[in-house]
This record gives structure tokens, sequence and C-alpha cells, in this order.
């Protein structure tokens, strides 16, 4: 057997050993987002050893999770892509993004929000907040350090992509705080007077974007 293996004849056993590698639910992470090249994985998940990355691309191409396709044009170099079967894993993948936020207090020494992170913890906030009334357009643009995310509320529907808006509604530039706005912690006002979040824009609708957007919270901190 495999390393990974576990000999059971088992679909949760099998999910295991195809997701439980190291590293592996966040290169699904970043791919879900959008395609990747190599050094934009690479960069995107920082302390990752270029061998362990290698070698999980390659493993996920072997269980039918990733593709690689060759980008014309000058320069011409690898993307990777989720296949429609790694889509299958979203929610499953928003769920436990859902549960581990839910503990997720000051971040660790070190620790960085990278863009994929930002795209998908706010994927998962929409799933948690309030639905918006249909009719209503938004967009809003959030900033956290080098990380920058879209978020469109559209005829009650809410997505999110990689990326700035060239006329967006709000622009939430997060602080250290963030987190506790979206987990209802704080409200709107105390997050501003707080420094959790600056804003430009329309500042009167961080409180609706606060209510689409809300993560769990549990008194069980995550160490």
């Amino acid at each position: 057997m495999r390393t990974r293996e576990y000999g059971q004849y088992c679909g949760l056993a099998r999910a295991a050993e195809v997701l439980g590698q190291r590293w592996t639910l966040l290169i699904l992470r970043d791919l879900l987002v959008g395609p990747r090249r190599y050094s934009d994985l690479a960069a995107g998940l920082p302390g990752i050893p270029t061998n362990i990355l290698a070698t999980r691309l390659k493993e996920l191409e072997g269980d039918g999770l990733v593709t690689r396709e060759l980008q014309g044009g000058q320069g011409r170099s690898v993307v990777y892509r989720a296949t429609p079967r790694a889509g299958e894993l979203a929610p499953a993948l928003d769920a436990l993004g859902r549960w581990g936020a839910a503990a997720m207090r000051d971040p660790h020494e070190g620790e960085v929000v990278t863009e994929a992170a930002l795209v998908a913890g706010l994927r998962v906030a929409a799933g948690g907040g309030e639905a918006p009334p249909e009719g209503r357009s938004r967009v809003y643009v959030v900033r956290s350090g080098e990380a920058v995310a879209c978020a469109t509320v559209r005829d009650g529907t809410v997505t999110v992509e990689a990326g700035g808006h060239p006329d967006p509604d709000l622009v939430v530039v997060a602080g250290p705080g963030f987190r506790d706005l979206l987990a209802g912690v704080l409200d709107a006002g105390a997050a501003v007077a707080s420094g959790a979040v600056t804003l430009s824009g329309d500042a009167a609708l961080l409180a609706e974007f606060s209510a689409t957007f809300r993560v769990p919270y549990t008194d069980a901190v995550a160490t």
C-alpha cells in the first residue's frame, strides 16, 4: 500500500487518502479561486517547500482534481486549473473554513492573509450572513495587507473574486480586529472607532456589509 493509504474500503478513508496530505487543502483552495501558474501557487502558499508543491500537484493531477495547460503567448507557461471534480469539494472546504474560523482570534506570529485566503474567507462569510434583498446592488472591495478581494452583491446573490474594482461602493481596509466585525463581536461603529477597519466610500454601508458577511464565533479558542 502507498504510505497515504488507510487500507479501508470506505468513502471517507478514500477522501482522506486524497485530501489528508499536508498543503493539499490549501492548494485546492487557491485553485478553486482561479487558475494559477506554479510561481503563483508558490507565492500564495508562503512556507511551502518547492518539492512538496510539485509532489502535491502531481498527486492531484493523478487523482483527477487538477489539470495542466500550456498557456500561449510570450513567455509560455504552464497553468494549473481545478477540475469539475475538484469543484465538488467547494462546499466541504467552505464548511471546514467556517468551522476553523469560529475559534480564530488574533493571528499567530508570522501569519499572513493571502489573496486566496481572503476570497475564500469572504465566500464562507457570505454563506453565514443575511441574504441580501432582491434588487440590491453593492460592490465592496476588501483589503488585508497585500491581499485584495472584490465582493459583489446583486439581486440576492453574492460573488467574491480576487482583485479590486474601478468603482466600488465601499472599500474596507481590514485591521487586526476585522474578524471581530464579521463575528458580530464589534458593530460597525465600534469597528471604525477601534481601528479594526478603515473605510473609503459610503461608510454607512459598513453595517450592511457586516450583516451580509458573517462568520461564527465560539468561546473555544484555537491555539
